[in-house]
């Protein structure tokens, strides 16, 4: 008898990966019980999400004989830090035992055609299908001849919040930080338009479908899927506990590159945050430019750190600061359930509305004074103006 065909995960960050990854593992420990909403009241993390004690400190690790591995698809952006951190993670996840296909759909003319035609009968063939962007193009491509009965949207950072958002409010899948751009962007939308529609309807619930949401924020599901709480249990499990240091570390954002925030005032922020906190070290975003990140160091004396994993996973192992100070971003999420019982405090620092650059979209603000807002277990600091320049 042939053995059916395995769950298809589709990733094209680490982030992504990282995710699959602890959804197999929630799965096959049957861990996270599926929920109607995550949890956002103020207390103690361990007393509300189900299983999120940190196992014995040195406990050793076996990867679980799953039922099911996984056939992981990894398609890499082009950046080299993504895909350093994709190779190492990828490598992790053969360890777990899942398969692991690394495919080229960028970075030529024809490399989106040459990947389509050779996901396509895999995508078709696979009886459930794990996504971590429900926003890239090339995902929403292959789902047009998905014919899996179970789909899952697994968290791709705070993307999640609007992905849940604008599937509740009836609206194409667009995201957050996109702007409408000239005429030439806007020509594109429109023919890509049948595309992107199909994806949404694929991805909302139905009578008979079968949607799951895995994620770390705080959102209820949209009517009809299930949710599932991902509480880092796979990270606790496999990494640490670490070893902390006396100082305290920064995160960086690629809110810069992005063209949310003004550059200079992003500088001078750091600049603040690092004599008020005594920080040391600045694990910059994989995104982020290295002509910012030579002049953060030059200006604050910081050691820039380059992460080869995502940050849950590199401050699981450690050496981590007692306080990690962060811009609103994913890890003010995700890092208070990956290092709970560790004694580390993440706190997080607002964005001035003057940070915003003109060119910004329109949901900026509100998007990201949301994701401070929502955010559980961390210590909130006051907001205040960037010092002026000089």
């Amino acid at each position: 008898m042939t053995p059916p065909a395995p769950t298809l995960a589709l990733v094209e960050s680490p982030v992504q990966l990282l995710n699959v990854l602890e959804w197999a593992y929630a799965r096959h420990r049957a861990a996270g019980p599926l929920l109607t909403a995550v949890p956002t009241q103020p207390g103690p993390l361990a007393a509300r999400a189900p299983g999120v004690q940190a196992p014995p400190a040195g406990a050793p690790y076996t990867p679980p004989a799953y039922a099911e591995p996984l056939d992981v698809v990894v398609l890499p952006p082009t950046d080299p830090m993504s895909r350093g951190q994709l190779r190492r993670i990828a490598g992790i996840a053969r360890d777990e035992g899942h398969t692991v296909h690394w495919q080229e759909a960028r970075g030529g003319a024809g490399a989106p055609a040459r990947a389509l035609a050779a996901l396509a009968g895999r995508v078709r063939g696979a009886p459930r299908i794990v996504v971590g962007d429900p926003f890239s193009r090339f995902v929403q491509l292959l789902l047009v001849p998905a014919r899996a009965a179970e789909l899952v949207v697994v968290d791709d950072g705070t993307a999640t919040l609007e992905f849940v958002a604008q599937l509740d409010r009836g609206e194409r899948l667009r995201r957050w930080h996109r702007t409408g751009g000239g005429a030439a962007s806007r020509a594109r939308e429109l023919a890509y338009a049948p595309v992107s529609a199909a994806a949404r309807r694929r991805l909302t619930p139905r009578d008979g479908s079968g949607v799951e949401l895995f994620t770390s924020m705080p959102v209820a599901p949209p009517a009809g899927a299930r949710l599932r709480t991902n509480d880092f249990a796979w990270t606790r499990a496999r990494f640490g506990p670490p070893r902390l240091t006396r100082g305290t570390d920064l995160v960086g954002t690629s809110l810069v590159e992005t063209g949310v925030v003004d550059p200079a005032h992003y500088l001078r922020a750091v600049r603040s945050l690092t004599a008020e906190h005594g920080a040391t070290r600045y694990f910059a975003h994989r995104r982020e430019a290295p002509e910012k990140l030579r002049e953060l160091s030059e200006a604050t004396g910081l050691e820039i750190v380059r992460p080869d994993l995502p940050l849950e996973l590199v401050a699981r192992r450690g050496p981590i600061g007692r306080t990690i100070v962060s811009f609103p971003s994913t890890v003010v999420h995700t890092l208070p359930y990956a290092l709970t019982g560790t004694g580390v405090t993440v706190a997080v620092c607002d964005i001035d509305p003057d940070w915003i650059t003109a060119g910004a979209s329109p949901r900026a603000r509100g998007f990201l004074a949301g994701v401070t807002e929502t955010a559980r277990d961390v210590r909130r600091l006051p907001r205040r103006p960037a010092p002026a320049a000089g």
